[in-house]
């Protein structure tokens, strides 16, 4: 008996601890300001937003080539920040599309902490920025890559973009805890749920979802469940041979987010 009650003690503080701790091991990211001078030739420039609790977050924004040309809005994924994402999607800066990356809240050297109250009501205030420098919802595609793929997800459901490409989702992030932590109650403890399968039917915007099949981070079935969701028009590509992060890497990925964007920005 005196076995057991050890036994349950250590997993009740284990399970507290988790509690505890549940937004810093979610909202891992990079917290130095990346080098924009890494990208000089590119002609991305820092920009400004004001958020409703009075932080000033940092984006990175590079217009359209042509003055009514699309805008990619990329949300990361949680363990990077705004920079590292420019060299995956360089073949859409080679094609003229203006990018805006959303720089969150506790990263890229941002001040505050990442909640999913404050990543969407900064994501919604993102953008109203892009509305104010002429760029209409009719011309704003929305990128979500994992973690920014329910940030994505909320905006959409807010405002109503061109299109939405999701990379990596997930139905849940209360799902995806539960995957990875099996031996503990994590789908009942986490308190930022961003719960995009609630939502993803909800939303009308053309979809197109990417997805590996070899992901152990955020299985391919949890892309394919939220998919199904979905409403038309939609598309799904599940990536042979790719994890979480190398889809660009395989295939003809880059040219279908190419056309896709083509397709749905007249």
């Amino acid at each position: 008996m005196q076995l057991i009650g050890a036994a349950l003690g250590v997993y009740l503080l284990l399970t507290g601890a988790v509690f505890i701790m549940q937004r810093t091991l979610l909202y891992p990211g990079a917290k130095d300001a990346p080098d924009l001078a890494l990208y000089n030739g590119l002609g991305i420039g820092e920009v400004t937003t004001r958020t409703g609790d009075g932080l000033t977050l940092t984006h990175w924004y590079l217009p359209p080539e042509k003055p009514d040309g699309p805008v990619v809005v990329v949300f990361h994924g949680n363990a990077g920040h705004l920079g590292d994402r420019v060299p995956k999607l360089k073949p859409l800066i080679d094609a003229g599309y203006g990018l805006l990356f959303a720089g969150y809240r506790g990263y890229s050297g941002n001040p505050g902490k990442a909640t999913e109250d404050g990543l969407t009501a900064d994501s919604l205030g993102l953008l109203d920025w892009l509305a104010g420098q002429g760029i209409g919802l009719e011309r704003t595609v929305l990128y979500g890559e994992s973690l920014g793929s329910g940030v994505a997800v909320k905006a959409a459901l807010e405002r109503r973009p061109a299109a939405v490409i999701l990379e990596s989702p997930y139905t849940s992030i209360a799902a995806v805890s539960q995957l990875h932590y099996w031996y503990l109650p994590a789908r009942w403890m986490i308190l930022d749920k961003w719960d995009s399968l609630a939502r993803i039917a909800r939303i009308s915007t053309p979809l197109l979802v990417l997805h590996g099949d070899k992901d152990s981070v955020v299985p391919l079935r949890f892309g394919q469940s939220l998919f199904d969701a979905a409403r038309e028009p939609k598309e799904m590509i599940a990536v042979a041979g790719a994890g979480h992060v190398e889809l660009f890497e395989h295939g003809p990925v880059v040219e279908r987010v190419l056309g896709f964007i083509r397709e749905h920005i007249r």
